[in-house]
């Protein structure tokens, strides 16, 4: 069940992240693997924020700032930086 899981998740992913260079996509992905659900959280915020009325930019902005602790530790474990 945790392979299906992965490979839906794996296909939206490489939906959205469309036009974005191979490797970069798959540092992304591993990325998220990691911490999956730190990354849910952080969709939901980012929901919550456009419902009150922010853009997409802005809330997605202000959410990784309240978070930007443990996403800096999570791309430097990730070797994202390099």
């Amino acid at each position: 069940m945790a392979f299906f899981k992965d490979f839906i998740t794996r296909q939206l992913l490489k939906k959205q992240l469309k036009g974005v260079p191979e490797e970069q996509q798959e540092k992304i992905m591993n990325l998220i693997q990691k911490d999956p659900e730190f990354f849910k959280v952080i969709g939901e915020k980012i929901q919550e924020e456009i419902k009150k009325g922010k853009g997409q930019m802005e809330a997605t902005m202000s959410v990784m700032k309240e978070h930007r602790e443990k996403l800096a530790a999570l791309l430097g474990e990730s070797g994202f930086t390099k």
